[in-house]
């Protein structure tokens, strides 16, 4: 008779009860641990990949640098190492390997952070600037779908979307240039830690910031529109609808909510890319980033910055998506589940 009235809890109480993870936290454990592996691979395969390059290694690190004969030997004897051996010392320190920079003759990290800030400045102010008004014209394009007003936005933004960074930023450049600086980031002896210096950055900041923010801009709006004219045929709305809810409140607290998550997801990919910096851009106005750095790297080649550059890429890229996939959880319980 025991044995017939004892039951098992239900398995939504163990997780209450902390007998077992809740779908929140086993979520959140996953896509950790997802990103972790991923970047493990990254770093195994940006170990191997400059290994199995043709050519002499040597020929590679050394190419363009005057070094005598006990320096090219020294070399030798740290890449002729066994492979296990030099991958304990590369994963000590990733983005060092004892080698500098070839063109630069620093070491490589030395070289890449000052290009870092004037990269997230650029990159960064224009991704903001593209999501705030590219979501805005989504959501007024697809809510009146149909519309004058659509009709405008969206035939603009699919002529701003098609066309080419570099060749949008070299129109900019010669219409604007009488207006604006045409090039770096700052003006020669100008301070750019006083607020005289800060506006400096701004005005040069004006032609390169609004040239990717167009782009971004056209983007996020295509995307915000799609999703908004999806969500307007869902039953939720139609049901917000007939309890007396005004348009307006419909859509700012049914539509735009659930349709901002495709949205969010390609802003935050982008995110993950502004450490790598937008290189037409950077080349086109003369901004010293990461964009054109990976250019000077690629002519070389000069190997050690290039195999330093394409790890910090690969990890601000893997870091933004872990971030959104986050975020994609915590507002749609759906995928938590």
């Amino acid at each position: 008779m025991a044995l017939l009235t004892e039951t098992s809890p239900h398995p939504a109480a163990k997780a209450r009860s902390g007998g077992a993870l809740s779908p929140s936290t086993r979520y959140v454990i996953n896509r950790v641990l997802a990103a972790i592996s991923t970047l493990v691979f990254v770093v195994l395969f940006n170990f191997f990949l400059f290994r199995v390059m043709p050519g002499d290694p040597i020929g590679l690190y050394t190419r363009g640098r005057n070094m005598d004969a006990d320096q090219i030997r020294a070399l030798r004897q740290a890449l002729d190492k066994p492979l296990g051996e030099q991958l304990l010392t590369y994963l000590r320190n990733p983005f060092s390997q004892g080698v500098d920079s070839v063109k630069f003759h620093a070491p490589v990290w030395e070289v890449i952070g000052p290009r870092v800030g004037p990269t997230l400045l650029l990159v960064g102010t224009a991704t903001i600037i593209a999501t705030i008004f590219g979501v805005w014209l989504g959501i007024r394009s697809g809510w009146n779908r149909g519309g004058r007003f659509d009709k405008i936005s969206t035939n603009t933004t699919l002529v701003l979307y098609s066309m080419p960074e570099f060749w949008f930023g070299m129109i900019i450049l010669i219409v604007f240039a009488p207006f604006f600086p045409t090039g770096g980031l700052s003006t020669p002896g100008v301070d750019t830690s006083t607020p005289a210096g800060w506006l400096d950055i701004a005005y040069h900041l004006v032609l390169p910031v609004t040239t990717l923010a167009v782009i971004y801009l056209a983007e996020y709006s295509l995307i915000m529109r799609a999703s908004i004219i999806e969500e307007t045929g869902q039953d939720y709305l139609q049901t917000a609808r007939a309890k007396g809810l005004m348009d307006r409140m419909v859509r700012k607290r049914h539509a735009v909510p659930n349709a901002m998550l495709p949205t969010m997801t390609l802003v935050f990919l982008n995110l993950g890319f502004v450490v790598g910096g937008a290189i037409t851009i950077e080349y086109v106005f003369s901004i010293e980033g990461l964009g054109s750095l990976t250019v000077d790297a690629l002519s070389g080649p000069d190997v050690p910055l290039l195999q330093a550059l394409f790890l910090l890429f690969s990890a601000a890229v893997i870091f933004a998506n872990l971030v959104a996939d986050l975020l994609y959880g915590y507002f749609d319980p759906r995928v938590r589940t």
